[in-house]
């Protein structure tokens, strides 16, 4: 028998391993021994692609359209083919710049805008509440349905006090274990070594668990060597749903491409996948194994779908069974108490790895790019420790999160599939692609244009898909999803324009982008890149032939060198200043820090060690808030990043050169013994 007591204290010691495992990670890394530098670990982190939706929603979608659950993993496994060029790409630029998350990765790219990093993160925060809310949906109803073994019994309408509430409860668990292992430390281009080796670590329990299943259920409930139906389970041909399982038409082919399509963007844009695949990333040849160890990953968790699909409309035909339970639901029905309770485990490891990575890359955007350029504004902060402020700033990020996340979940989460409710979150990330994927192959994009791109298509999202999902939860009026605004019914939020005959998130994916790319593309053209915007498109776009900054940093003026080390240790405490700027004086052959030359080289570098910590716009404005600098006009742009170009390319030659010259003195000496 299954009881409280013990799911409770099952759980609690499955979230103390992964304590142990991420305390331990972080001693060894504070060691200097690395536990997360291994390409597998990386390829696993990489998983927490794989959440509760996953886990749970994968057969929910199989159930309702068959083979179509497919699309959210072919997109995928299609990007990852292209990780070796896209990938690579995002994380030279990335270390090279430092960037901590995908809004200063965008904001960087056009002309360092602070504005345009608190945006991305006013869309990512909106787009990626629904997909916690979908995780703490799963954990709470896999709890309550396990809590009533034997009897499987969907949940009731949620009328518990919050306080009572299991969601609640596991929101407030993610916070304290999120803000323990994702908040050590300011710097948020640093590796988050204990969070990374957790995820690992859940990535292989939730995919164990989920291979566990699915044998028992084709071994045990499935006759394999006869007719589908077994002697646990009626003939498949008296169920008709469970007939056309297998139809592939029963998803409409524009659906699997939006779906493809919205899946494989998901996969490199939403904050938590940019967090572990290029933030956490230590090496890029980590990335090779991904390649296919990733796509292998998702083969094998999706092994199972269908029969665990089928088998669930086989044993629950009358419908009593929300098919997203059919994973846990299964086991017990044929009383198999300890597979649902490793079942439930698996599930609970699917759903805090999403969550515990999406709310430190969330929590870092909130701090760097909309907490703190208001704090600067403000004159009397001058002699604050801005480095202890920024780090309980991100702490109280991640409670508010997590608790927007948990009221979604309240007011929405119960209209909903699980599936629907991660395709939201999807169609909202998608709105980054046309500014990433310019700012990495095209040097005409503008501040301008990735505003007024970002900002449309966000609108768009907002109008089509989120507000309908309060609609059809009671919290706005029917009518608003029923004739549109002022009830005009070209403004019907999932018909626009008379727009008909696509499922909603097709409809809202098709027109979102449109408008996006149109707009990015029409402002961008009103004018061409300035200085900083051209500098930055060549240090994106030239990334694979550099991977460093340009070697002639774009800055000209006067400051004095004590003022950006003090600046520094606002952030980065007086410790770790010191360090850094006497390595950075060795480098440039000065005994000391006092003894550096106040020149572009050493602002540069200034600039980079802040960017870390606070993302690569704000560090502008601090270290331009302490510097007088001249502007330099495009045409001295374009000139100095020729003449950097040029050095590189001496450098080039002479390393070429002194390849071939080891070359030829090693097969002398060959020859000579």
């Amino acid at each position: 028998m299954i009881s409280g007591p013990l799911i409770i204290g099952v759980a609690c010691a499955y979230l103390g391993v992964l304590f142990a495992v991420a305390y331990w990670a972080d001693r060894r890394a504070d060691q200097g021994r690395s536990v997360i530098g291994s390409p597998t670990i990386y390829a696993l982190s990489l998983a927490v692609y794989c959440t509760a939706w996953t886990f749970y929603g994968s057969v929910g979608r199989a159930a309702a359209t068959g083979l179509g659950f497919l699309a959210i993993y072919v997109g995928p496994t299609l990007m990852a083919l292209l990780w070796g060029s896209v990938l690579v790409k995002m994380v030279r630029i990335s270390k090279a710049q430092r960037i901590t998350s995908i809004a200063d990765f965008i904001a960087s790219r056009y002309g360092m805008s602070q504005l345009l990093g608190g945006l991305v993160t006013v869309i990512a925060v909106f787009g990626v509440v629904p997909y916690i809310a979908l995780q703490l949906k799963a954990v709470a109803w896999s709890f309550t349905i396990l809590l009533r073994y034997p009897e499987v019994r969907m949940p009731e309408a949620l009328n518990l006090p919050f306080w009572q509430d299991t969601a609640f409860i596991i929101a407030l668990l993610l916070a304290a274990f999120t803000i323990v292992f994702g908040t050590r430390h300011l710097d948020a281009s640093e590796r988050h070594e204990g969070m990374v080796a957790a995820v690992a670590l859940e990535s292989i329990v939730k995919l164990v668990a989920f291979l566990g299943l699915g044998l028992w259920v084709t071994l045990g409930l499935l006759d394999v060597n006869g007719t589908i139906g077994g002697p646990a389970l009626p003939p498949v041909g008296d169920n008709p749903r469970a007939a056309a399982l297998l139809d592939p038409a029963l998803s409409a082919p524009i659906d699997w491409f939006a779906i493809s399509l919205l899946a494989g963007l998901a996969v490199m844009l939403l904050p938590r996948q940019f967090q572990l695949a290029v933030v956490e990333n230590s090496d890029e040849h980590q990335i090779r194994r991904a390649i296919w160890l990733f796509p292998l990953y998702l083969l094998l968790i999706n092994l199972f779908v269908i029969p665990i699909a089928l088998a669930g409309l086989l044993a629950f035909p009358e419908g009593q069974v929300d098919p997203d339970t059919f994973v846990l639901t299964l086991p017990m029905a044929f009383g198999q108490p300890w597979l649902a309770l490793m079942v439930f485990i698996g599930g609970l490891s699917a759903a805090t790895g999403m969550v515990i990575v999406e709310v430190i890359a969330l929590s870092t955007m909130v701090s760097n790019d909309l907490i703190l350029p208001i704090v600067l504004r403000r004159r009397h902060n001058r002699r604050i420790d801005l480095g202890r402020l920024l780090l309980r700033i991100r702490r109280l990020a991640i409670v508010i999160i997590l608790l927007l996340g948990y009221l979604y979940y309240r007011l929405a989460g119960e209209a909903y599939a699980l599936v629907a409710i991660g395709l939201i979150s999807f169609a909202a990330v998608a709105q980054f692609a046309p500014a990433v994927f310019a700012a990495l192959y095209w040097r005409g994009g503008t501040r301008e244009g990735a505003l007024a791109g970002l900002s449309v298509g966000f609108l768009v999202w907002l109008y089509t898909l989120l507000l309908p999902s309060f609609a059809r939860s009671g919290w706005l009026p029917p009518i608003f999803q029923e004739s549109g605004v002022f009830g005009i019914d070209l403004l019907k939020p999932q018909a626009l324009f008379g727009l008909t005959g696509w499922n909603d998130v097709t409809h809202c994916l098709f027109w979102s982008l449109s408008a996006n790319l149109g707009a990015f593309l029409a402002v961008s053209a009103l004018r061409p890149p300035n200085a900083v915007e051209a500098a930055q498109a060549n240090a994106y776009v030239d990334a694979p032939r550099h991977g460093r900054r340009t070697d002639l940093p774009l800055w000209r003026g006067s400051v004095e060198v004590a003022e950006l080390r003090a600046l520094a240790e606002r952030f980065l405490g007086k410790e770790r200043t010191g360090r850094a700027f006497a390595d950075f004086a060795r480098t440039r052959g000065s005994a000391t820090p006092e003894g550096l030359p106040a020149d572009a080289q050493t602002v540069a570098f200034a600039e980079t060690l802040l960017s870390g910590a606070i993302g690569g716009a704000s560090a502008r404005v601090m270290v331009a808030s302490v510097t007088e600098e001249e502007t330099l006009g495009l045409d001295e742009v374009l000139n100095i990043l020729d003449e950097a170009s040029q050095i590189r390319a001496y450098s080039h030659d002479l390393e070429q050169k002194s390849r071939e010259l080891e070359a030829a003195t090693a097969e002398l000496r060959a020859a000579n013994l």
